[in-house]
C-alpha cells in the first residue's frame, strides 16, 4: 500500500487487515480515534515503528514528557514540528513507495 491508497482508505469504517500496527494506530490516528491508535501501538512495545508512532500519539494528547520517552526508545529525536507535519511525515515512513 502506498501513501495515495492509505489516504483513501481513510473514508473506510476499518483499516485493511493487511495493515502492520503502526500502520492501524496512523489509520485510527488520521481518524481521530486516538483509543484505539493507542491500543494498536500498545500490542507491541519494544517494536521501533510502534514506540515512534506511541510518541507521536503522546505527544497528540499532550503529554510531551511522556511523548520524550518513546521518542528515545524509538532511538528518534522528540518531534518539535506541527501535529499535522509530524503525522504526515509517519506515513510517508510506514507506507513507502513501491
Amino acid at each position: 500500500m502506498e501513501v495515495e491508497e492509505f489516504q483513501v482508505s481513510l473514508s473506510a469504517d476499518a483499516p485493511q487487515v493487511e495493515m502492520s500496527l503502526p500502520q492501524q494506530a496512523l489509520w485510527w490516528a488520521g481518524k481521530g480515534n486516538w483509543e484505539r491508535a493507542h491500543e494498536c501501538v500498545q500490542q507491541r512495545e519494544g517494536d521501533p515503528d510502534c514506540d515512534l508512532v506511541h510518541a507521536y500519539l503522546r505527544r497528540l494528547e499532550g503529554d510531551l514528557g511522556n511523548a520524550a520517552y518513546w521518542y528515545r526508545r524509538a532511538g528518534h529525536p522528540v518531534a518539535t514540528d506541527l501535529l499535522k507535519a509530524e503525522w504526515d511525515a509517519l506515513v510517508e515512513q510506514m507506507f513507502p513507495p513501491a
